[in-house]
């Protein structure tokens, strides 16, 4: 029987990653150029931003996976210092490469204003805490996406303090998820202290003022309490898909289809609004389309029929390049923009076809960098970082899916 233990780790990540590069794109055309059925595919491409959610469920599936099998099994937590290596090898050779990258072109060739918030919100990024305040969390300016990965970078180090009160505990199996869905509850709870007293005041707040008043507008919908709350849900998928791995059955398949029924629906239910704010103002329909995302991990493994569908050589090219993808998308369309076509804005082209072209350009581009960044940077950097361990270990979580 093949090994199937992360079947459906892939998928979710490709998708993750074309979503999230759909909804971009599909902001750049203006609406009132399309006809209504148009009017609709691009409103409806733009939910696309949920990519995101899919991305922390993901993340914190791959990366509690260890750390459950080893608790059923009685064993210590595993190391935390593998775990950094792993994490930091995966993450931050692309990411700073990308946010260096966009900080010197943003105030030389982009022509933003050089100033001290500027650097501030760079060095943030560069030492993985700009996620902690609005002022500084999108690190640079011309390359939005990389607040998430500041986001996510909390999400890593929470993970394993949180665990770690489990391997503490007398519980195991089943019990100890109970147990998890508590550590989910609280993490809400600080949600809503945070929505109750971190808002910030009404100046220089609005999309108007920049990225800088976009984050003060969006805090703290956005925090890291809330996305922790999804990478928690992807956490306890995969606490419950160790308990089942064993099992293969037809029902998985339909469970599967079922998840992915959820997350659609809960896309369409908060359609056209992008934003989906869920329980205690979680972005991305939380907790619904987690839970979603989350039962097409936890059944993909033991599906009979549609783990083969999903285990494909493209799907697996995608997953592979998709961080590359993530990171450096956003900034080349807004260096088509500033230095070729000022239009290819936020609802702003109204020559369709000059926006489709430009757009599959940009898509394609984005591909190779990500593909040139992962063949010459980041496989080298991880196959490095193996040698950093010390002793052979098994890898779950440095598949192509777990960037």
């Amino acid at each position: 029987m093949a090994d199937t233990r992360l079947a459906g780790a892939d998928v979710v990540r490709a998708l993750a990653c074309l979503m999230v590069v759909a909804h971009h794109v599909a902001q750049r055309v203006a609406p009132e150029v399309l006809p209504p059925a148009g009017t609709w595919t691009v409103l409806s491409i733009t939910m696309g931003a949920f990519g995101v959610s899919a991305f922390f469920v993901l993340s914190g599936y791959l990366l509690s996976r260890p750390f459950w099998l080893a608790l059923d099994a009685g064993e210590r937590m595993p190391s935390l210092r593998i775990y950094a290596i792993r994490r930091g090898a995966r993450i931050l050779p692309g990411l700073w490469l990308a946010l260096t990258v966009t900080f010197l072109l943003s105030f030389t060739v982009l022509r933003f204003p050089f100033d001290g918030i500027l650097v501030l919100r760079y060095l943030s990024g560069l030492f993985l805490v700009s996620g902690f305040h609005w002022l500084t969390w999108f690190p640079v300016e011309f390359n939005g996406p990389l607040w998430s990965i500041g986001a996510e970078i909390i999400s890593y180090a929470a993970l394993p303090i949180c665990l770690m009160l489990l391997f503490r505990l007398p519980v195991r199996g089943w019990p100890a998820r109970l147990a998890w869905l508590a550590v989910i509850a609280a993490i809400v709870g600080l949600q809503f202290l945070a929505l109750r007293y971190l808002q910030p005041d009404a100046f220089g707040r609005g999309w108007e003022h920049g990225t800088v008043g976009g984050a003060k507008f969006w805090w703290p919908n956005y925090s890291p309490f809330g996305f922790f709350a999804i990478f928690a849900v992807g956490a306890l998928a995969a606490g419950v898909q160790v308990q089942v791995a064993r099992l293969r059955s037809g029902w998985f398949d339909l469970l599967a289809l079922a998840g992915l029924a959820i997350a659609i629906g809960t896309m369409v239910w908060l359609y056209p609004v992008a934003d989906g704010f869920g329980l205690a103002n979680v972005p991305y329909g939380f907790p619904f389309f987690p839970i979603g995302v989350a039962l097409i991990l936890i059944a993909t493994p033991s599906s009979v029929a549609l783990f083969r569908v999903t285990e494909t050589a493209p799907v697996a090219y995608i997953a592979r390049v998709s961080f590359g993808v993530y990171v450096w998308h956003y900034l080349l369309m807004e260096i088509v923009r500033v230095l070729w076509q000022p239009r290819y804005i936020y609802w702003g082209m109204t020559n369709v076809s000059a926006w489709a072209w430009i757009s599959l350009g940009v898509v394609a581009l984005s591909f190779l960098v990500a593909t040139l960044s992962y063949a010459l940077l980041e496989k080298p950097v991880i196959r490095w970082a193996r040698s950093l361990e010390g002793r052979a270990t098994p890898n779950p979580t440095l598949s192509p899916a777990a960037g």
